[in-house]
């Protein structure tokens, strides 16, 4: 099933929405992200997309205490700041139902295997694309990887994975269609799909183009999508 996922980025104890991930740049700011957690949940949301920007920025997990208290009343899918093996296990353990690892998956492939193979399905790989090259550290340092050499690294594991152009992201202009489907074409798994969704229309291409779901932040927040009519998209 296709799967609308609300994003509740959490800086400096405040749910946030940045623009291009600029801190610099705030569209939507809240004192309370758990009380914003609740209200998608009461709204219908079956899985929010929890990020810890203040622990991407800093390199390590800071807002743990808020995360977990989400995760008492919803699916969680949690990333930024999660460098380590045994944060992310320890999120797992105290449970988070998905870590999603970025910077780490790409530069100690090895151990997020096996930890792959130890928690199978709760697992999702970041795959952050900026100009077709895949970008870490809160996507201020580029690789020399594509989108599509990641997926590869990861077919034989039991992982999903989430795409983010981050070219598009919170700018709300659109989604550049082709390359989504050349991710979800480069992997069997599911790819979950973020970044410069401004409409309705956009999240069709997404679903259309073979992904198993949609994140979506500024585009909610900033009222430019009804999330109502988004969840019809979900029971076809």
């Amino acid at each position: 099933m296709f799967r609308i996922i609300p994003a509740v980025d959490i800086k400096d104890g405040k749910c946030v929405q940045l623009r291009q991930g600029n801190e610099r740049d705030v569209i939507f700011e809240s004192d309370n992200p758990i009380e914003i957690a609740r209200m998608w949940v009461e709204r219908g949301a079956k899985a929010l997309h929890v990020v810890d920007l203040s622990g991407s920025f800093q390199g390590r997990l800071v807002h743990e205490d808020i995360i977990l208290r989400i995760s008492e009343f919803a699916e969680v899918q949690v990333g930024g700041g999660i460098r380590d093996i045994r944060t992310a296990e320890t999120l797992l353990k105290k449970g988070v139902d998905r870590v999603i690892l970025g910077t780490i998956a790409i530069e100690n492939s090895d151990d997020v295997k096996e930890l792959a193979e130890k928690y199978p399905g709760r697992i999702t790989i970041a795959i952050d694309s900026k100009k077709g090259k895949v970008v870490v550290k809160g996507w201020k340092e580029s690789t020399c990887l594509f989108p599509s050499d990641v997926a590869k690294v990861y077919e034989e594991y039991d992982v999903s994975f989430l795409f983010t152009n981050v070219d598009v992201e919170g700018l709300m202009k659109g989604i550049d269609e082709k390359i989504i489907r050349d991710v979800v074409n480069s992997t069997d798994k599911p790819v979950f799909v973020a970044g410069g969704i401004s409409g309705i229309e956009d999240v069709l291409k997404i679903k259309r183009a073979g992904a198993a779901g949609a994140v979506i932040g500024s585009a909610l927040y900033t009222g430019k999508i009804n999330y109502e009519e988004l969840i019809s998209l979900e029971e076809d």
